[in-house]
């Protein structure tokens, strides 16, 4: 097991099975160092806890916490791309969509469930630059979506 894969599991978390595509595109690619992935909905076990717009029938709480989900599907993508994730030499970008009801305006709390993951998982490697943004609506009524681009060694 990796380092990363070992703060996870202090964490109380595994990398899951990679969430197939629900459309025509693959989960991650690779262009020379950078590793980019589609992006991941919050699936667990093949489920989201809940769907609809945050700040309506979704809480902050909660879309938070499915974030944090999509991370750990990047990080699954990542892994079956690369196959080990100490490879990983600096988390470079994440963007973050958040299904948003027209009065929030709180993307960058949520989106910080996928931030405060990816700096656990990678420690100083983790930190990164980031965009959250409110969207009408997402694939699958997913409250939230979030892409990673990665750097990886040679």
């Amino acid at each position: 097991m990796s380092t990363v894969e070992d703060r996870l599991a202090e964490l109380g978390l595994t990398v899951p099975a990679v969430v197939p595509p629900v459309a025509a595109y693959v989960p991650a690619v690779r262009d020379g160092n950078l590793v980019f992935t589609s992006g991941q909905l919050p699936m667990v076990d093949g489920a989201m806890e809940a769907t609809g717009k945050v700040g309506g029938a979704v809480t902050p709480e909660t879309a938070k916490a499915m974030a944090q989900a999509c991370a750990l599907n990047a990080i699954a993508a990542i892994k079956a791309l690369i196959g080990d994730l100490d490879q990983v030499t600096r988390v470079v970008k994440v963007v973050g969509f958040v299904a948003s009801d027209p009065s929030f305006t709180g993307q960058p709390a949520v989106v910080n469930g996928a931030s405060e993951l990816l700096a656990k998982a990678f420690g100083d490697k983790g930190v990164h630059a980031r965009s959250a943004v409110g969207v009408a609506a997402l694939p699958l009524d997913a409250p939230v979506e979030v892409e990673v681009i990665v750097s990886v060694a040679d």
